[in-house]
C-alpha cells in the first residue's frame, strides 16, 4: 500500500497539471465578464486605451498562468 502512494500522488499532480490552465482560463473568463462593458458614445482615444489595457491584461494573465504551472511542477 505504501508503494502505491507515490504513484497516486504523481497521478493527481499530472491531472492537476493537465487541468490547471483550463481552470485558470475559466476563472479569468468569469472575472472578465464583469468588466467587459462598452459605453455608448466613447471617443476613439478611449477605445484605444481600452485595447491597450486588454493587451496588457492578457500578458499578465499568461505570465500568471506560466508561474502557476512552474510552481505546480516544483512540488
Amino acid at each position: 500500500m505504501n508503494d502505491d502512494l507515490p504513484d497516486a500522488v504523481k497521478k493527481c499532480l499530472d491531472i492537476l497539471d493537465e487541468n490547471l490552465e483550463i481552470l485558470s482560463n475559466i476563472e479569468f473568463d468569469l472575472n472578465d465578464e464583469k468588466h467587459d462593458k462598452l459605453v455608448p458614445g466613447m471617443k476613439l482615444h478611449h477605445l484605444y486605451d481600452m485595447s491597450n489595457d486588454v493587451a496588457e491584461s492578457e500578458k499578465i494573465r499568461r505570465a500568471e498562468s506560466k508561474l502557476m504551472r512552474r510552481q505546480s511542477e516544483g512540488f
